[in-house]
């Protein structure tokens, strides 16, 4: 209980700044205290690390259902970092979206991240998420679906300093300037080059069944 409480600013911090509504990020927080409650602890190697990953991937699964249900809440991810707040507040907020987008290397595809990004960050219909990826808008839909629910797996890969920078630099440039060009030929190549290595993969199984 102490690890949470002592946590607890910073998790409502970090959902607030996702959701953007006090209100939900406090029921963020309180889901979060419940699954805190039902853990094996003795398994938790990392309690704050945990804590904070649980707490992130909640957020964005409320601000992805907002979404789906066409109401108002919309998550902050896409919102530019405030640059007149005090200079420990702008590194609150940069934290917080820096957690959220290494939360996305280490748990999406190259695919589900560029179809989450840009429908739960930007708001795109699923027909511009369809054309920009070359997939149907069905695809589309149950790739964001997909996404939405492995942001709770524990499936995670090494996420380099290189990449997450890159990503993060792309990001921002983007909710800052409203371009969006940038980040989406990031996310794009990123998506290509995924699906060429899956059909070497493929290859290779083939071609190694065969022997």
């Amino acid at each position: 209980m102490s690890v949470f409480i002592a946590l607890r600013p910073r998790l409502f911090y970090i959902a607030r700044r996702i959701l953007g509504s006090t209100a939900e990020a406090e029921d963020v927080v309180q889901d979060a205290w419940l699954r805190w409650q039902n853990t094996d602890r003795a398994q938790v190697l990392n309690p704050p690390a945990y804590l904070i990953r649980t707490t992130s991937c909640l957020a964005l699964n409320v601000a992805q259902s907002a979404r789906s249900r066409h109401e108002t809440a919309h998550p902050r991810l896409g919102e530019p970092i405030d640059t007149s707040t005090d200079p420990v507040t702008r590194a609150e907020q940069g934290e917080a979206l820096e957690l959220a987008l290494r939360l996305l290397l280490e748990r999406l595809d190259p695919t589900e991240r560029a179809a989450y990004v840009l429908r739960v960050a930007f708001d795109y219909s699923y027909s511009q998420i369809a054309d920009n990826l070359q997939l149907s808008q069905v695809n589309t839909r149950q790739i964001v679906s997909r996404a939405r629910k492995r942001l709770f797996t524990e499936r995670r890969k090494a996420v380099s300093t290189v990449e997450h920078q890159r990503f993060l630099e792309a990001f921002v440039a983007a909710a800052q300037s409203g371009n969006l060009t940038g980040l989406e030929n990031l996310l794009t190549v990123d998506t290509d080059r995924h699906r060429i290595q899956a059909a070497k993969r493929s290859i290779r199984t083939r071609q190694l069944a065969a022997k």
